[in-house]
């Protein structure tokens, strides 16, 4: 159990913010966080109020913690009647995967922008101007695999045990450290990623840096959504080969099978607390520069006053990055995968006073060594059915690696 630390009564202002520039580039080498898409979303520095948590079941600590932080907070939002996501208080979160360390932080500025609409929210009047240093952009970078022999024989005994029955569908991830020859400056992947990649939310909380294409759970106005992926293919280059693979890819047996378990998961969490839950008959192919996804939004509408955080702690871990059933995916991933995933994984982004806000899954991501910040782990995960095999799979983690591996790569 966490000690959640006592929160100081704070003054929060939200005005509007005549500033053109993209929302990355206001952002300073120190204490960079972003959640940004399609060049909206938001960015903040600096800390006003932070929380550690620990052990298996974090979010309901969590909602404490910040329940504590909005009874403090005196705040005056200018843009409330115009109902944006992420004016007034915000923090921004990063959740392990099982049981390392999570983090909530509620910076001293954020900058918003929605609907062309920019906008900014300073704590205890801290100024808004971030120090304007350049871009410090790498000269080398060396990636160090230690981890594909010991993960394809992990694939072949987990795919073994799902055929014996012991269960149906198993997530297994690998990690890759990359060195650099100096420390990194998140800015420089976080601009990479969103401009190569600006379909996905780019992310970045205390040195988990990354940008994913999967929503676990958006909350606003009492409406949930969730896009859940499961089932990957690798992009060939040839357009008309890819289209043809694509067109195939939705009808594949092994990742149609793959991909229900998510979904299913999804549902079966989000039905306690919704009213309706929507879901599309048939998946859609989600095209992104590296890799085909299939994909399924699905929506709720929200019936029992639960917040984000409470969402949270109903659909983490989907099978879409556990397995099925859960409890037993869990315990083979702690027994055969030989990874400490921390924030791999987890849920990343953020929430509002009233409960509402974005949650990704901390994909195609990698975090920094707090140790050293010229090093930082690559991870990458696949979902494992009846009919996987270690060589395919081994292929499809080095096609989620891509993104993150061209991004802290130097300028060519």
């Amino acid at each position: 159990m966490t000690t959640v630390p006592e929160v100081a009564v704070r003054a929060v202002r939200t005005s509007v913010l005549e500033d053109p520039r993209p929302l990355l580039e206001l952002l300073p080498e120190d204490d960079a966080l972003a959640w940004v898409r399609h060049g909206e979303g938001l960015v903040g520095w600096g800390c006003a109020a932070r929380v550690e948590l620990s052990g298996e079941a974090p979010f309901a600590e969590a909602a404490a913690w910040w329940r504590a932080v909005v009874a403090g907070a005196e705040v005056v939002d200018e843009l409330a009647p115009a109902g944006l996501p992420g004016t007034g208080l915000v923090a921004f979160g990063s959740f392990a995967f099982d049981r390392g360390t999570s983090v909530l932080v509620v910076p001293e500025v954020v900058v918003g922008r929605s609907g062309g609409r920019t906008w900014v929210t300073t704590v205890d009047g801290a100024p808004l101007d971030a120090p304007a240093t350049p871009v410090r952009v790498p000269q080398r970078l060396e990636l160090v695999d230690r981890s594909a022999g010991r993960y394809t024989a992990a694939v072949a005994d987990a795919v073994a045990r799902i055929r014996s029955g012991e269960l149906a569908k198993v997530v297994l991830a690998r990690d890759v450290e990359a060195r650099l020859d100096a420390p990194v400056d998140v800015r420089w992947p976080l601009q990479r990623l969103a401009d190569g990649y600006p379909g996905c939310w780019t992310f970045a909380v205390e040195g988990l840096v990354g940008a994913t294409p999967e929503m676990l759970v958006r909350l606003r106005d009492g409406r949930a959504s969730s896009r859940v992926l499961a089932g990957t293919l690798r992009r060939t280059g040839d357009a008309a080969r890819d289209a043809r693979m694509s067109d195939a890819f939705g009808r594949s047996i092994k990742d149609l099978e793959e991909h229900g378990y998510g979904v299913r998961s999804v549902v079966e969490a989000l039905a306690p607390h919704c009213s309706e839950v929507d879901v599309p008959s048939s998946p859609f192919v989600l095209d992104l520069p590296n890799v085909l996804h299939l994909a399924t939004d699905v929506t709720g509408v929200v019936r029992d006053g639960s917040t984000s955080l409470d969402l949270l702690a109903s659909l983490h871990p989907s099978a879409a990055v556990c397995g099925a059933p859960t409890p037993l995916a869990r315990a083979v991933i702690r027994d055969i995968e030989g990874l400490d995933r921390g924030r791999y994984a987890g849920p990343v982004g953020w929430l509002d006073a009233r409960g509402d806000g974005e949650w990704g899954i901390a994909l195609r991501c990698a975090e920094v060594d707090a140790d050293d910040p010229s090093r930082l782990r690559l991870f990458a995960g696949c979902g494992l059915v009846e009919g996987s095999s270690p060589e395919a799979e081994l292929a499809e983690s080095d096609a989620k690696l891509l993104a993150m591996r061209t991004a802290l790569a130097p300028p060519a």
